[in-house]
């Protein structure tokens, strides 16, 4: 097993949570490095830390990734999900299910009860620490995966339903995949989405918000227009996004996580 470890948590920064976990993996596995994919993620928002696991994976190496975002603050099973080259460890709410189907998919899985695994005594409000860095350190020490305890049928996993997106009617119709911390709204629409309706940069979008609509410019980034206005653009993952330029374009657009969208050309 590699000694890669990746971390994903909504603990934030201002207290010392990352950095126990942190040291219960470099007392365990020394040599292991540690990527911090963010740990800024809402308290407890899972589709936001399941959409920066899956939209990251395919830029991390083969290793242990931990994601520890779960809103029932530690009462849900504990898993590790075999996936690629890649081990997955985190709550059984569904924050793992994107990033495992970024990679190819499950091929076991396993509930996390050997205690051999964890560090004692176990708090019940931080798993993150005690039960999930821990384990993901032995395992980068060579130990098997199943190990961990006993083996999960992978219908039994808790999945996210898969952001989708739909064409029809000379538009595209999808929703607000997540919000960054700038209040731009990713969409569950693709570039090639929009290509199939023949939008390029430059265009001019209507968005639809149930029964509001909106004019917005379709560029390559959200500097090409003015401060404070309204744009869309491709992101780093191939998604459309809205923004505004030095601006909040989901509390503008009132466009929380879930939102329904539509897309069209401007006639």
């Amino acid at each position: 097993m590699t000694s890669v470890i990746s971390l994903l948590t909504d603990y934030g920064l201002d207290d010392g949570y990352v950095a126990a976990c942190h040291g219960v993996i470099a007392t365990i596995s020394p040599d292991s490095r540690i990527i911090d994919v963010c740990h800024l993620i809402p308290a407890g928002d899972v589709r936001r830390a399941a959409a920066i696991l899956a939209q990251t994976i395919a830029y991390l190496p083969p290793g242990v990734h931990v994601a520890v975002v779960d809103p029932g603050g530690g009462s849900r099973r504990a898993v590790a999900i075999e996936a690629g080259d890649h081990v997955f460890l985190g709550p059984d709410n569904g924050v793992l299910s994107w990033a495992v189907h970024a990679s190819g998919g499950a091929r076991a899985a396993y509930e996390l009860a050997n205690e051999d695994f964890f560090r004692k005594p176990v708090s019940p409000t931080f798993h993150g620490r005690d039960v999930f860095a821990s384990a993901a350190a032995h395992l980068t020490l060579g130990r098997n995966p199943a190990e961990l305890g006993p083996e999960i049928p992978l219908d039994r996993l808790v999945s996210l339903p898969e952001p989708t997106s739909v064409i029809r009617e000379g538009a595209v119709e999808g929703e607000v995949l997540s919000v960054d911390s700038h209040g731009n709204a990713q969409l569950s629409i693709s570039s090639g989405d929009l290509a199939t309706l023949g939008v390029q940069p430059g265009s001019t979008l209507v968005v639809w918000l149930g029964r509001r609509q909106v004019s917005v410019p379709f560029r390559e980034t959200f500097a090409a227009v003015p401060l404070g206005e309204l744009v869309a653009f491709t992101d780093s993952a191939g998604l459309i996004a809205l923004a505004v330029n030095s601006g909040d374009a989901s509390q503008r657009l009132g466009l929380p996580p879930g939102a329904r969208v539509r897309l069209s050309l401007a006639s």
